[in-house]
C-alpha cells in the first residue's frame, strides 16, 4: 500500500524547516543533542534565577543582575518557542499541545510585565512568573531512556494498581488492629488516625506524632516496619522487569509532518501518518 504524502503546510520553505525540526526535535543527532543540552542548562539557570529572586536578600543586593538574567532567559525562550511553532507542518498541534501550552506560559510573564507595570500587578506577576519552574517538567522529554520508562510504566499500570490497593486494605487492617491494641488512651483515638500512623510507619517515614506504648503494639510496628522495606522495593522491581522485558526500544524521534513521537528505533515511517522519517536517525536493528 502507498505511503501517504506528507503534508507540504508549514511556516517555513520545507527543506529550511525539516533541518531546524531535526535539531529542535530529535535528541538522536549530534545537533540535537547539542541544543538539548543548551536548553538544559538554560532552564536550570531560569530555576535557580527564581529562587534567588525569593530571597529578599540576595534580590536586594543582585536585583539588577537577575533582573538581566531574566530578560536574556526570556528572550532564548521566546526564540525556542517560535522556533518549535515554525519547524513543523501542523504547528497549532504544538501550539495546544501540553509542552507549548507551558513553553508559552514560561515565557508571557515577563512581556505581561511591560504591559501592567503598577505595583498593584507585581505580585501577580510574581507568581506568574513562577509558572516557569514548570519547565523542568521537559527535562525527562529530552532524555532518550525516558521513552522505554513510560511504556513500562503504562504496560505495568495494572499490576501497580492492584498493588497499591493491596496495600491500602493491608493499612486498613493493620491501623484497625493497633487501634485495638493501643486504644485512645495511647494516642490512637480513632481508627482513620491508626491508619494514617500505619501508613506513617510503613513508608518509614516515622513523624513520631503518635508511638505505640504496649510492648504489643510495639512489636506490630517493628514488623509493619520491616514490610515497608519490602513494600518500598515492589513497584521499582514491576517496572524494571517491565524495561527488562520490554521489546518495543522505543526512542526520541519526532515526526516532522505529524509530531507524533514513540518511533521504534528500527522505525522507517510514521507509525501515525506514514511519512518517511530522517534517514540519518534511523538504527539498523
Amino acid at each position: 500500500m502507498d505511503k501517504p504524502e506528507p503534508s507540504k503546510r508549514g511556516l517555513l520553505p520545507e527543506k529550511q524547516r525539516d533541518r531546524l525540526h531535526t535539531i529542535i526535535y530529535e535528541a538522536d543527532t549530534r545537533a540535537g543533542k547539542t541544543f538539548d543540552i543548551i536548553l538544559l542548562i538554560v532552564i536550570l539557570i531560569s530555576i535557580i534565577a527564581v529562587m534567588l529572586e525569593s530571597v529578599e536578600s540576595v534580590r536586594k543586593v543582585y536585583g539588577h543582575e537577575l533582573m538581566v538574567v531574566e530578560w536574556v532567559i526570556t528572550i532564548f525562550f521566546t526564540i525556542e518557542y517560535i522556533a518549535r511553532v515554525i519547524s513543523v507542518r501542523q504547528p497549532f498541534k504544538y501550539i495546544f499541545s501540553f509542552y507549548g501550552i507551558i513553553d508559552l506560559l514560561a515565557t508571557l510573564p515577563k512581556y505581561i510585565g511591560l504591559i501592567f507595570p503598577g505595583s498593584g500587578f507585581l505580585l501577580a506577576i510574581r507568581a506568574i512568573r513562577l509558572l516557569r519552574v514548570f519547565r523542568i517538567l521537559k527535562l525527562v522529554h529530552f532524555v532518550g531512556a525516558s521513552n522505554q520508562l513510560t511504556a513500562a510504566l503504562k504496560k505495568s499500570k495494572a499490576k501497580i494498581a492492584v498493588f497499591l490497593f493491596s496495600v491500602i486494605v493491608l493499612c486498613i487492617i493493620l491501623g484497625t488492629l493497633m487501634y485495638m491494641i493501643e486504644g485512645p488512651e495511647n494516642g490512637f483515638t480513632s481508627i482513620p488516625l491508626s491508619i494514617y500512623w500505619t501508613i506513617v510507619t510503613l513508608t518509614t517515614v516515622g513523624f513520631g506524632d503518635i508511638t505505640p506504648v504496649t510492648p504489643l503494639g510495639q512489636l506490630l510496628s517493628v514488623i509493619i516496619m520491616i514490610m515497608g522495606y519490602g513494600i518500598i522495593a515492589i513497584p521499582t522491581g514491576l517496572v524494571t522487569a517491565q524495561i527488562i522485558n520490554d521489546k518495543t526500544h522505543l526512542n526520541t524521534q519526532v515526526c516532522a509532518n505529524c509530531s507524533a513521537n514513540k518511533h521504534r528505533d528500527d522505525a522507517r515511517f510514521c507509525y501515525n501518518c506514514g511519512a518517511s522519517l530522517d534517514p540519518k536517525n534511523y538504527h539498523a536493528a
